[in-house]
């Protein structure tokens, strides 16, 4: 049984409590359908596309069609994969390796395909953003015939990015000032021609820091709109630089350890971490599936112990605190491993009472300020993840079982003896001294 929403929690020994950073500039966004800027990032849901997978074309109108899809969801933020020509020497078909910083490759349509995708995502009030690749390029690209534009070895032969075995790519080399400003001005062109909403930075520990800071501020300056930074790396001068949104790889590493037997304190304490000097405005993506997740390592079917846990794992990682991303897939619960580097259409039929219970729970996050900006209270425990949110006099309680197997659980003193309302059936919940909760079921009580 995995949703009843409610919250659990662990024995009371010690509480930990945390208090989230808010945004220090918000701006309303419209209810209505018309958009008007990215939201907050404390508001913020997210939604990876991966076009290959998308949809049996495999292509922006695939994505397209999808987009009432999405929008149930409870998303406003649309990252799509690369959409750029991949490279053909020495090729192994990734979309991260760019041929063309200013093209819409033709497998995914044209730039008249972008342009109403985001249009269309726009009047549903869900922001675009692309994925960029900064650090290097395709053999084939025509930035390889300017060679001081590239990373040499000592015999002046230009390599692929050092430390890795991207044989497929060549590395950019950012001492070339005419290089950096190409760059910029690609990410620009994006701004202008298909009115995006930002960019996610690939392999952003590769770029180095005055790049990401000068070219940031740039873009923000000239486009004369909100735009939203999103880092995939794990450097700490990112928020800095002027990225908005970095991945929390410490939070995701906990939450698998716990669902493999470990203490649900493991959270608490990877929370706590990447918070501590966090700046305000600033935030962790959370994530139980991404591309490289889920096509490298495994999906949340497999990591989280079928279609129950991985609900609860993404209960845990929605309400803790930071963006919640989801990625093309995971609603439905498909458990192959999903490609990026070829095509494998989703059946979308896969599992209809899993997405139900995605929109669901996504909907009612989306719809309370507490539970995505609420202060974080977490008890520990073993087996029972226990966090009481609370803004403005409000609480929202999400207790959820981390176990495949029933569990008894002590209520913390705050729970004892009061009553609840579940936040997504609406049933009224007495409760008394103790619980328990079925194989990851998932409370969310207000």
């Amino acid at each position: 049984m995995a949703l009843l929403l409610s919250l659990a929690a662990c024995r009371e020994d010690k509480e930990t409590t945390i208090t989230r950073p808010t945004d220090p500039n918000p701006v309303d966004t419209a209810q209505d359908g018309s958009f008007k800027e990215v939201a907050p990032t404390a508001e913020q849901v997210m939604y990876e596309v991966n076009l290959r997978a998308m949809s049996s074309s495999g292509d922006l109108q695939g994505v397209i069609g999808k987009l009432d899809h999405i929008k149930s969801l409870g998303v406003n933020v649309i990252w799509l994969m690369p959409i750029h020509p991949v490279g053909e020497f020495r090729s192994i078909n990734s979309p991260y390796c760019v041929k063309d910083h200013r093209a819409v490759g033709a497998e995914y349509g044209s730039l008249a395909d972008l342009q109403e995708l985001v249009q269309e995502a726009h009047q549903r009030n869900m922001a675009v953003i692309m994925d960029w690749v900064a650090n290097h390029t395709a053999w084939d690209h025509p930035w390889i015939q300017n060679k001081s534009w590239y990373t040499q070895d000592g015999s002046g032969a230009i390599v692929h990015p050092p430390g890795t075995n991207w044989q497929d790519v060549a590395d950019l080399n950012f001492g070339n000032q005419n290089m950096r400003d190409s760059m910029k001005a690609a990410m620009q062109y994006w701004i202008d021609a298909a009115n995006i909403d930002g960019f996610r930075c690939d392999y952003a520990d590769g770029v180095p820091f005055d790049f990401w800071q000068k070219a940031i501020s740039k873009l923000r300056s000239q486009s004369g709109k909100k735009l939203l930074f999103f880092a995939e790396g794990a450097r700490q001068d990112h928020f800095a630089a002027g990225f908005d949104l970095a991945f929390g790889w410490d939070f995701y590493g906990a939450l698998k350890n716990v669902f493999n037997g470990q203490s649900v304190n493991l959270i608490t304490a990877a929370h706590s971490r990447e918070y501590q000097n966090t700046p305000a405005g600033k935030h962790w993506v959370r994530f139980t599936a991404n591309h490289d997740e889920s096509a490298w390592d495994a999906t949340p079917i497999s990591l989280f112990n079928g279609a129950d846990g991985a609900l609860a794992a993404s209960a845990i990682a929605a309400f803790t605190g930071g963006v919640p991303l989801i990625y093309s897939s995971q609603e439905v619960g498909i458990s192959q491993t999903i490609p990026f580097f070829s095509r494998a259409p989703i059946n979308w039929n896969n599992n209809p009472a899993l997405l139900a219970q995605y929109q669901q729970m996504f909907q009612f996050y989306r719809q309370s300020a507490v539970a995505q900006k609420g202060v974080n209270t977490i008890y520990p425990g073993q087996d029972v993840f226990s966090l009481r949110k609370t803004l403005e006099g409000q609480d929202l309680w999400l207790l959820v079982n981390v176990r495949d197997v029933s569990k008894n659980y002590d209520l913390p003193a705050p729970l004892q003896n009061t009553t609840w309302t579940h936040a997504l059936s609406q049933e009224t919940q007495n409760l008394s001294g103790s619980l328990v909760l079925g194989p990851y079921e998932i409370l969310i009580l207000k």
